[in-house]
């Protein structure tokens, strides 16, 4: 298997007629698939996708930082390849393995059948051994069209990784001993998330371009509700986002994202509640929070007044 690398002309003339025509195009192409985007965010895409440079996402958990991946590989109509960070990654799992069972089949299978060594060497290292990692498939499957390949929660890989990618964002290529050197035709649109659970060392920053992505504002957040839950009145959507507004500056072990607004505003719609009260929100508080000590905080803090300034109308 090789990959030969194109020439930089090539591959900019392929990165332009990629991706989108303009900061309007992503907002009005992340708004057709229900996604709502703000002029910062939708300017950083754009910039992404023209520079090809990766994108670093961070920001709490629950934001919308993996969802974002998902919508821009959609809009872009490609495909998205997911690496999921872990305590303990190594590049054998983020990369490639040999099929080593197969690779073993193959042997005693040829035992016996006088093969030549080397021939028999060239077979159990072929591409039908190779069993693709996320990095790999990535860089194998922008041949035709940049990926979005999407590595998620970077902070909970080990700095080790965290180096080892370093190189694979500098070339976009890889080397396989047996095989040789494998590099994309051209660069896969690369999207890095973080929950800051620890700091990012700067060398990988500096090749990123950065995005804070914030908890939405007050008014986003309807519109979030209202656009992704059809069934959702207006006033409960309204309701349901004074109260996480409260609940978001609370101090929380795990403070509620936008998938527990979206979660909850689907529990009260299937309950039939059209409005909060104090009881509604004790029935599902489950949707929102998911330690018990955050529960009981609410309770200690008062759940009966933070519902009614949920129900306060605007002008109120």
């Amino acid at each position: 298997m090789s990959v030969t690398a194109s020439s930089n002309s090539t591959r900019k003339k392929k990165g332009s007629e990629q991706g989108f025509k303009n900061v309007e195009d992503v907002q009005d192409s992340f708004r057709r698939l229900d996604y709502i985007s703000d002029r910062t965010l939708a300017t950083t895409l754009f910039l992404a996708t023209k520079l090809e440079k990766p994108l670093f996402l961070e920001g709490e958990a629950g934001v919308g930082k993996t969802e974002l991946a998902k919508v821009l590989a959609s809009a872009m109509d490609t495909e998205l390849i997911r690496l999921q960070c872990y305590e303990g990654l190594d590049a054998n799992s983020a990369l490639y393995e040999w099929n080593y069972a197969k690779q073993l089949l193959h042997i005693k299978m040829e035992e016996g059948r006088d093969a030549d060594a080397k021939q028999i060497e060239r077979d159990i290292f072929s591409e039908q051994y190779l069993i693709e990692r996320p990095l790999l498939r990535a860089l194998l499957r922008s041949k035709d069209k940049p990926v979005v390949l999407l590595i998620d929660e970077i902070d909970r890989s080990d700095e080790e990784f965290e180096a080892f990618l370093l190189e694979i964002l500098s070339d976009y290529q890889i080397t396989i001993p047996e095989m040789g050197t494998v590099q994309a035709a051209s660069k896969p649109l690369v999207v890095l998330t973080s929950n800051r659970t620890r700091e990012i060392h700067d060398a990988l920053k500096r090749r990123c371009l950065y995005l804070w992505v914030d908890y939405p504002s007050f008014e986003k957040e309807v519109e979030i509700i209202t656009t992704k839950v059809p069934g959702v009145n207006e006033r409960l959507a309204e309701q349901i986002s004074r109260f996480m507004t409260q609940a978001r500056q609370m101090d929380f072990y795990k403070r509620p994202g936008v998938a527990e607004s979206l979660d909850w505003a689907q529990a009260l719609l299937a309950l039939h509640r059209n409005e909060l009260d104090a009881d509604a929100v004790r029935e599902t508080i489950g949707c929102i929070l998911k330690y018990q000590d955050d529960i009981k905080r609410v309770e200690s803090d008062g759940l009966d007044s933070m519902v009614a300034t949920a129900q306060l109308a605007p002008d109120a």
